[in-house]
């Protein structure tokens, strides 16, 4: 009788199964190398991209019924280059520069420690666990950084339109900011900034997440081209920016210098809507999105090159 075609010989089977195996479990990055990570590609991402967020501020702040002022992105870099030289578009840097920095290393340090405790056994992260870790990195650089940082920020640069500008620099604009207002004065917009910046990094942790695993199939620690985190990056970015840009809007209007006109979120999103239509909520999305897109591009494209070498030069397996 001949022998059974289908037949295996054993000694060929551990071959097979290593080869159908599993890469491995994916390697978690440590909270602190997230920190120190996020800092520096915080830092690196807002002095490139600053110009095109004094823009889209500009633009927001720029309310129908004053009447407005720009008519449009082009126009508004014309006046403010004409008004104060290419040095105008960097008006308000300081204060962005000096929250960036931390911003992005709470951010990325909450996320790596959210996400370390949600893992499941082999250390993959799904999408949806990756939403809720991008939630509370949103809510948490909310609270410590963002909300003092933007409304230095988007005081700076209205202050600029005004017929007598009265802060000469950041530390004067803070002190003369806690001085007249007391340290709420920088806190405006308070529950606008957590719902942006946590609908912001909940988005873009989701659909960077759900990328990476696609990407990565069934090895965890398949190392990704910067190229393609770029272009994952700046797809996240751009799907952040058409899903939250009415918070935006909002909160931009609460931490402006006429923010008195609001006696809430709320009250603000209804005048708005009441007095400029649905289409005000969208002010700014162009040059806002050129902006996120270039920023979450180079964010994670830095943060991940920066944690490949602290990975070499700080050991915490």
């Amino acid at each position: 009788m001949s022998r059974n075609p289908i037949f295996v010989s054993p000694f060929h089977r551990p071959h097979c199964l290593a080869a159908a195996a599993p890469a491995g479990k994916a390697k978690l990055t440590h909270p602190g190398k997230a920190i120190l990570a996020g800092g520096i590609a915080g830092g690196i991402e807002i002095c490139i991209t600053f110009p095109t967020e004094y823009v889209k501020t500009q633009l927001q702040l720029d309310e129908k019924a004053n009447p407005p002022r720009y008519k449009g992105i082009v126009d508004c870099v014309k006046q403010t280059v004409d008004g104060y030289g290419v040095r105008g578009l960097y008006r308000g840097l300081s204060s962005l520069l000096y929250g960036s920095i931390p911003k992005a290393a709470v951010r990325f340090g909450v996320f790596e420690f959210l996400s370390n405790k949600m893992r499941d056994e082999s250390g993959k992260l799904d999408s949806t666990r990756g939403l809720f870790c991008g939630l509370g990195a949103g809510v948490a650089e909310a609270v410590v950084v963002v909300c003092p940082m933007e409304t230095v920020k988007v005081k700076f640069i209205h202050d600029q339109s005004s017929a007598n500008p009265k802060y000469r620099g950041f530390f004067h604009g803070v002190r003369e900011i806690i001085r007249t207002e007391g340290l709420r004065g920088t806190y405006q917009g308070l529950t606008a900034t957590v719902l942006k910046q946590g609908s912001n990094q909940a988005i873009r942790f989701y659909v960077m997440t759900s990328l990476r695993n696609w990407y990565k199939g069934e090895d965890p620690n398949k190392a990704i081209n910067p190229l393609v985190t770029g272009a994952f990056g700046a797809f996240a970015g751009a799907v952040s920016v058409f899903g939250n840009t009415p918070l935006d809007v909002i909160k931009t209007r609460m931490q402006g210098l006429e923010a008195h006109k609001y006696k809430s979120t709320l009250d603000c999103a209804v005048k708005i809507m009441k007095h400029e239509g649905p289409k005000a909520f969208y002010k700014g999305t162009v040059p806002r999105l050129g902006r996120v897109c270039m920023d979450v591009a180079i964010v994670f494209i830095i943060y991940e090159e920066v944690v490949k070498v602290l990975n070499k030069v700080w050991k915490t397996d």
